[in-house]
């Protein structure tokens, strides 16, 4: 456990999401959770209560906008707005998991452009800083007008891999479209792989047809990565198809375990030897497998908050090898 911290004006609070890695967090940081109760009225409006002296502190809410998605958010902005009332110096919202991210643009015709509207709303509720992790789209950065320190998951994944015995000269890193190249590539830098890149077609949401694989995956021990595994079509058929294509073994990486609809099932019947994933979003029972490992970002995200609020660079956790707290 890591030594108390000593500066009474930096506090941590949790809201409904994602409990269990908060408390981590704070344990990294060395401090106690901060007080608070959050509930609903019987016609399910939200009923926050902060139950110790904030004036003048540093506060963080961690606060991942999964599933209920809307529910969390609308936690999030109500807590926002009960500190900057209660006096607070700075609101740093640490969102391990940031939803709406995938409507980041216009793709069609008419369409909103929602991760812009939730950051707006944050914005304009009174944060002052986002530290977040792994975002679908790392333009989504600058839809903030506020600073934005945005960690990755490469590290910790990779971390895994080697510590396992997992990744060696035979280990090729793929990614499962073009969008994700940049990922697979920094993964594959930590683990030194070559990569591998699958051409897939999605006729529309959720549904993924693989067309072809770019680079050589044959008698290779593979390795998936993306940001984000939710219905798990992508990664299941991805999966198929490079051992349809000669691969030995095929492992799969993300950050967020969206995990919605059949992908327990889908992960279950695949390929897959293994799925690593974080404790970005929290795994109700329903969500658990023998094919699923989840390793904690806690680590990396306390360090984040001490050196933010000593006002030193975070940059050196791009490149940190964390210790294996796989569970």
């Amino acid at each position: 456990m890591s030594e108390q911290y000593f500066d009474p004006k930096l506090k941590i609070f949790a809201l409904n999401s994602n409990k269990p890695l908060a408390e981590k967090i704070a344990k990294v940081v060395g401090v106690e959770l901060g007080k608070i109760s959050v509930n609903q009225f019987s016609d399910g409006e939200i009923r926050i209560n902060i139950e110790e002296s904030i004036r003048g502190d540093h506060v963080y809410i961690i606060q991942s906008t999964s599933s209920p998605v809307n529910d969390n958010i609308m936690e999030l902005l109500i807590m926002i707005d009960a500190l900057k009332r209660a006096s607070v110096k700075t609101v740093n919202v640490v969102i391990p998991y940031y939803g709406y991210a995938r409507q980041d643009r216009k793709a069609r015709s008419r369409e909103p452009i929602t991760s812009k509207l939730v950051a707006n709303m944050i914005t304009r509720a009174g944060a002052d800083r986002i530290l977040t992790l792994d975002l679908h789209a790392a333009q989504i950065q600058g839809f903030f007008d506020m600073p934005v320190d945005h960690l990755l998951g490469a590290p910790l994944l990779a971390t895994y891999f080697l510590d396992n015995d997992i990744a060696n000269e035979d280990t090729v890193v793929v990614s499962p479209d073009h969008g994700g190249v940049t990922r697979a590539r920094k993964l594959a830098e930590f683990l030194k792989a070559p990569i591998a890149i699958i051409d897939k077609r999605r006729p529309k949401a959720n549904v993924a047809e693989v067309m072809n694989i770019i680079g050589n995956v044959e008698g290779k021990k593979c390795i998936l990565i993306d940001d984000m595994i939710d219905t798990a079509g992508t990664i299941t058929l991805a999966a198929q198809a490079l051992e349809d294509a000669g691969a030995t073994e095929v492992y799969a990486c993300c950050t967020h375990p969206v995990l919605s609809g059949p992908a327990i099932e889908r992960i279950e019947n695949s390929v897959l030897k293994k799925v690593i994933v974080t404790d970005s979003i929290q795994l109700t029972e329903d969500k658990m497998s023998d094919k699923i490992v989840q390793i904690s970002v806690s680590e990396l995200m306390g360090d984040a908050i001490k050196r933010i609020h000593e006002n030193k660079s975070v940059s050196p956790l791009f490149e940190k090898k964390f210790p294996s707290n796989n569970k």
